[in-house]
């Protein structure tokens, strides 16, 4: 593998056209827009991207303009959960024909949470995809299997094709310093979750990387540059400018998201297929006036 995973990775949302399909043409500009605004690599398809909402050929279809548009630029992190290793293996074969390197999975919370069950699944599915890093993806429950950092070394050691893990169990930060202390050679690191709420946690805890939504990556990019170049009072600075907005995107998710692209010029509406609480007045001038607080956007007052 060429590519590696280190700086800002966003998970790209799914736009969707007036007439309720996927809208091709702005997931082209999606990918310049992140590309552009000093994004390490891009992920696709994730929880972000609405994915259990995408059928089978939208999801390989999205992902083959993602790899095209991205390809020679940046990496490309392909979300490859689902239910089955066949179904995972499949996922992963697609992105495989497609030149990405790396897929995302996290295991089905039917299989349980035994180091035994899940070193079973991931095991299988690297001897279905020998030439693909793997990441573990680690979401807390009841969505994810809310493995503990003791598991998931048992889990990497044994699965060397695991090449990182995503923490984003609650905290996240005492969880990243055990895999970080105590991981395998094959391992080579942990990428921090949750939107990018404790990105500054995660990053002196010794996380390589970060997986946030799409509308704030020159923000995130310029929180990692200034930690990276050991800035950590600036880097806490752009950090905490971006906490209101994120407060907010915790709850309104892809719709956030999606409502702050088309402020940027990038989507023209916000549309969701997902069941996500719907935005007010109150609530979208107050994501304006903290766009407008972060330089993005001219103040609506």
């Amino acid at each position: 593998m060429t590519d590696s995973i280190f700086g800002i990775f966003p998970v790209l949302p799914t736009p969707f056209a007036d007439d309720g399909g996927v809208d091709r043409v702005a997931m082209r500009k999606l990918v310049a827009f992140a590309i552009e605004q000093g994004a390490s690599g891009l992920v696709f398809p994730g929880f972000a991207s609405e994915v259990e909402h995408l059928s089978g050929d939208e999801r390989t279809e999205l992902l083959g303009i993602v790899a095209e548009e991205a390809r020679g630029r940046v990496a490309v992190v392909a979300g490859a959960s689902a239910g089955s290793e066949d179904e995972v293996i499949a996922h992963g074969s697609t992105a495989r024909r497609l030149g990405i390197e790396y897929v995302m999975v996290q295991p089905p919370v039917a299989i349980g949470s035994s180091a035994q069950a899940v070193t079973r699944f991931f095991d299988e599915i690297a001897r279905g995809l020998p030439n693909v890093g793997i990441v573990l993806q680690n979401a807390p429950a009841p969505r994810g299997s809310d493995l503990s950092p003791e598991t998931i070394l048992k889990i990497a050691a044994e699965v060397p094709g695991i090449a990182y893990v995503k923490e984003e169990t609650l905290p996240a930060g005492p969880a990243i310093s055990a895999i970080m202390a105590k991981k395998p050679e094959s391992l080579a690191g942990a990428i921090g979750g949750g939107g990018a709420r404790y990105i500054i946690d995660e990053f002196r805890r010794g996380a390589c990387a970060a997986m946030p939504a799409v509308e704030l990556t020159d923000i995130h990019a310029e929180i990692n540059s200034a930690f990276r170049s050991g800035n950590l009072a600036d880097a806490r600075k752009l950090y905490g400018r971006t906490l209101p907005l994120l407060v907010l995107q915790a709850i309104f998710r892809m719709r956030l998201t999606k409502h702050v692209m088309m402020r940027r010029g990038i989507l023209t509406n916000a549309r969701v297929r997902a069941k996500i609480p719907p935005m007010d007045r109150f609530t979208i001038e107050d994501i304006d006036a903290n766009l407008a607080l972060l330089g993005l956007i001219e103040d609506p007052n």
